[in-house]
């Protein structure tokens, strides 16, 4: 055993830890206060980067020059996100929590058009700290002076913040206010400037920790999706809203991964492992592990994992003559389609990707709405899906019928399997550990290159001669009619009733006989059989698949089309996937900077339609309505979630 080597790994670990401390501490603090799932929050950090690099190449000649660039680089960074806070999130502190998490996803959107605006695409690496460029020698080895100044970084700002939270009566204003918000609030304390306050914390450790990381890796527009992740991990680990818990994380996940990086490739019973490569998965399956066996994390509260934060809705109704009119004149426009090639070439392929992405987006709101349980990994089972059917096809040289069959059951047992465990948890620490399932399946996709193709993905993969051309989208089109109807019959179904149930007061239900549990859990494996049969129909009509198809922007783009058409709605999220890839396919073509655009359409929708599109055209509806109505029968399908009905009753 090397031993100088083993040491040398551990100090490599303890300056990760460092740098990963920062961004997530102020993650962590950020959502104890305002209980927002900022993921723009890895923006900041790459702006933190970016700005850094500008400061310093102006002014950074001399080592007051570098860090006084690293310093402006943070406070800059928190000015920005003490803006972003005032202008957008302020006004929408009352919407549903995931609509706050589609808004700042939009923000990711369009902070990264803007670096790409301001800096260009290219890769930016920027100046070495001066006076810390050197090594010093260090069990034998020869160790970079700035990592041990980063190593010393992360316990004076754990330290710093200790004081100030404890020490100051601003910190106890923000103790409290993880406590009791709302006690907070009566007692005549500004909760608007104190949330300001956090919010321009938060993002400016992120901001300082991008720009101390500017000697060490190059200011690139992928940081924010990468980072995201790590923060993420840290912060659930730690236990939400626990800074002395984010650090300790922060140690367990840096050397974890500098143990694998020491170990490298070893070979048990003739069976070589690649430890080095865990890098990419080993923080997740830390996590999956924690939430497991203490669902709040290390440092967190119970309560913080058993509180059920799903709304509680109005009792959904059977689509009435209207509606199911609409219905049926949309699927024969859709029949009708392919016969006007000649005027719309381009209309098939685009409706036809329209088709699986609702199919797709139904699956997901069948889980978060009448289910009440929020994923961050939906993708996992879409890309099963969509694995199954090609390797059924190429590896298994099974027909292409046979494929198409068989692929969705590869995603449903995945969702046996990990639903087992992800429906014991609520809430953000659901939506974490489906998030980290979802990165363990996509890893070892991506690196199993022997049997998924590795990042080259399976390529090959079309349809029967039968199905080839327009007899492909007729068959996706049939398909997905037929999903959504069975997917609404099971909602109205016993099944659906007792789901519904469980979502809306999991203690009442227990109390009339239902195990929520287990409903939930065969929700989780319809949720996925579902997905998986939208990816066995993604990967026949593009020909080829990618570990892409189930990475994180994947399970985001699932999330985004639900909230845009409206969670509370079965037409939602309908009405979201055909928004979505409309928007997107029209933006891309219109700009170079569709991101940023598409963002502000997101950030608009969500200001203007909290409950979503279809939401807000049915609250108009019932609000037409019962103008109408007579006086009499003004409190005419009024009632709670639960016993809103005969029909939600008998549940």
């Amino acid at each position: 055993m090397d031993l100088t080597g083993f040491l040398a790994q551990l100090l490599n670990g303890l300056a990760e830890a460092s740098s990963l401390f920062l961004v997530a501490a102020g993650l962590s603090l950020i959502f104890g206060v305002t209980r927002i799932v900022n993921f723009a929050h890895g923006s900041l950090y790459m702006l933190g980067v970016y700005v850094a690099y500008s400061v310093v190449e102006r002014v950074g000649g001399t080592a007051l020059g570098f860090w006084f660039g690293l310093m402006a680089s943070a406070l800059a960074v928190g000015a920005i996100g003490a803006a972003i806070e005032v202008v957008l999130l302020r006004r929408i502190y009352k919407a549903p929590e995931l609509f706050q998490l589609l808004a700042t996803f939009a923000l990711v959107l369009v902070i990264n058009d803007a670096a790409l605006w301001i800096w260009g695409a290219e890769d930016l690496l920027g100046r070495r700290a001066p006076g810390l460029t050197g090594a010093i020698s260090l069990f034998g080895r020869q160790y970079p002076v700035y990592n041990l100044v980063l190593i010393v970084i992360g316990p004076v700002v754990l330290g710093l913040l200790w004081l100030m939270l404890t020490r100051t009566r601003w910190g106890t204003l923000v103790r409290a206010a993880t406590q009791d918000r709302e006690m907070l609030g009566a007692l005549g304390v500004n909760q608007a400037w104190l949330f300001t306050g956090v919010f321009a914390l938060g993002a400016m450790l992120a901001g300082l920790g991008g720009a101390l990381q500017l000697p060490r890796e190059p200011a690139s527009l992928g940081l924010d999706l990468r980072v995201i992740g790590d923060a993420f991990v840290i912060v659930v680990v730690g236990g939400m809203g626990s800074i002395p818990g984010a650090y300790v994380a922060a140690l367990i996940v840096a050397e974890i991964k500098a143990l694998c990086i020491f170990i490298g490739t070893v070979s048990i019973f003739g069976i070589t492992i690649s430890f080095s490569k865990l890098t990419l998965v080993v923080e997740f399956l830390f996590m999956a592990l924690v939430l497991v066996f203490r669902p709040w994390g290390l440092f967190g509260r119970p309560q913080g994992a058993s509180r059920n934060s799903a709304p509680v809705e109005a009792p959904l109704r059977p689509a009435g003559r209207g509606l199911r009119g609409w219905a049926v004149a949309l699927l024969i426009a859709l029949a009708v389609l392919p016969l006007l090639d000649h005027v719309l070439p381009y209309a098939v392929v685009l409706t036809q990707d329209i088709l699986i992405a609702v199919l797709f987006a139904v699956s997901l709101h069948f889980l978060m709405g009448p289910g009440g349980m929020h994923s961050f990994g939906h993708a996992a089972y879409f890309g099963l899906g969509a694995y199954g059917a090609a390797l059924l096809l190429k590896a298994a040289s099974l027909p292409m019928e046979a494929a198409l069959l068989f692929a969705p059951l590869a995603a449903g047992l995945g969702a046996l399997v990990f639903g087992w465990f992800c429906v014991r948890l609520s809430g953000v620490y659901l939506a974490m550990l489906t998030l980290a399932f979802s990165q363990i399946v996509w890893s070892v996709v991506f690196q199993w290159d022997d049997f998924t193709g590795g990042s080259n993905g399976i390529i090959g993969v079309w349809p029967a001669e039968w199905l080839s051309g327009n007899a492909f989208y007729y068959a996706a089109l049939v398909l997905v009619a037929l999903a959504v109807v069975a997917i609404r019959r099971v909602l109205f179904s016993p099944f659906g009733y007792a789901l519904r149930a469980g979502r809306d007061s999991a203690l009442r239900a227990d109390a009339i006989g239902i195990d929520v549990k287990r409903v939930q859990w065969m929700a989780f494996v319809m949720s996925g059989l579902f997905a998986g049969l939208a990816g066995a129909l993604f990967v026949f009509s593009k020909g080829s698949i990618s570990p892409d198809a189930m990475a994180v922007s994947k399970s985001v783009d699932g999330l985004v089309m639900v909230l845009l058409g409206g969670i509370q709605t079965l037409v939602g999220p309908i009405v979201g996937a055909a928004t979505f890839n409309l928007l997107q396919d029209y933006v891309m073509r219109a700009t170079e900077y569709w991101r940023a655009l598409f963002g502000g359409v997101i950030l608009l929708l969500v200001l203007v339609f909290p409950q979503g599109i279809a939401g807000f055209c049915r609250q108009v509806a019932q609000a037409w309505d019962a103008r109408r109505a007579p006086r009499g029968d003004s409190g005419k399908g009024k009632g709670g979630a639960f016993v809103g009905g005969p029909r939600e009753k008998q549940a």
